[in-house]
């Protein structure tokens, strides 16, 4: 086990954040010098410019997906390695000001996805609001708190109402219960080591823009059977309609097949990083056959569902 009790971890500040809340819920990660810093972007630099040993970054979201703001930099700006994935389930509460009824409320500020989040909920109960984005959920609320107007009001953590000492007039305002986000520790030099129950995240640069350039791609997991969890193109920013393949896969790269896989891509590819290679956060999927035989029971239901509501013309 990897003792962080005299390292230094860089998360999106300022105090009470949700990144935050998920790093304090690992203890052996509370147990480091924990460091606020202003943006996703700052919290990179200052694990690439070896100011602090780590970072914790917020990768992807279960309602509003990949969060272009790190995965971007750790595909073309950074050279990082994911050690860590950590799965944080995320409620967000509107927060005002002690007394404030809904009705005084002219403007909602947080971050970007947690006002995404919470789109149906605003649009709801507070249709003439201004929405207004800052820098973090933490931020909004201290907006609020330092602010003095009934009229402000944030959708942030229980934490930061805590910090903050704000009246949560609305508690659990995302719009979906099953609300989560993955967040990665990074750093700068080493890969975490094998347990068995790992994870490996890999950019693949494609030859061109040609058919058939993604299914050579994953013609190699396939032939390897090796379990794909997420695939998501991102622009290369090289031009319109050129793409890079980001793609999790189960495994890592001290397994020979994962490693036997990630050099035929080398060869075969212009470009490929590795992200890394970090103990995954959840239980791995069924068995193979175990899988295969109940999805088969499913899709024979759903084949006789779709063929018994064709009409039978006589």
């Amino acid at each position: 086990m990897r003792d962080f009790s005299n390292s230094t971890i860089a998360y999106l500040g300022p105090r009470g954040t949700f990144t935050e809340e998920a790093l304090r819920f690992q203890p052996d990660l509370a147990a480091a010098q924990l460091i606020p810093y202003p943006s996703w972007a700052a919290v990179m630099e200052a694990v690439d410019k070896r100011e602090v040993d780590y970072g914790f970054v917020a990768i992807e979201n279960s309602i509003e997906g990949t969060v272009s703001a790190t995965i971007d930099p750790l595909i073309f700006d950074y050279d990082l390695f994911v050690i860590r994935e950590v799965i944080h389930d995320v409620h967000l509460n509107l927060m005002t000001l002690t007394g404030v009824r809904i009705d005084q409320i002219r403007k909602v500020m947080s971050y970007p996805h947690a006002l995404a989040q919470c789109r149906g909920f605003l649009a709801d109960n507070l249709p003439e609001a201004e929405i207004v984005a800052t820098n973090s959920t933490s931020d909004a609320a201290k907006i609020v708190a330092e602010s003095g107007d009934p009229g402000l009001a944030a959708l942030a953590p229980s934490a930061s109402a805590e910090l903050y000492q704000l009246e949560m007039l609305r508690e659990h305002v995302e719009d979906h219960a099953g609300n989560q986000t993955r967040f990665l520790l990074l750093n700068k030099d080493h890969l975490a080591p094998r347990t068995g129950h790992d994870k490996t995240t890999v950019v693949c640069f494609q030859l061109s823009d040609r058919p058939g350039s993604l299914i050579s791609i994953l013609a190699q997991f396939s032939a390897r059977n090796i379990n794909l969890t997420k695939l998501e193109s991102r622009p290369s920013k090289t031009g319109l309609g050129q793409y890079c393949f980001v793609i999790d896969l189960e495994g890592h790269i001290e397994d020979p097949i994962v490693a036997d896989t990630l050099s035929e891509l080398y060869i075969s590819q212009p470009e490929i990083k590795l992200i890394g290679s970090y103990p995954a956060a959840r239980a791995g999927s069924k068995g193979n056959a175990d899988n295969l035989k109940e999805r088969s029971a499913e899709a024979e239901c759903w084949l006789s569902g779709l063929l018994s509501r064709i009409e039978r013309l006589v």
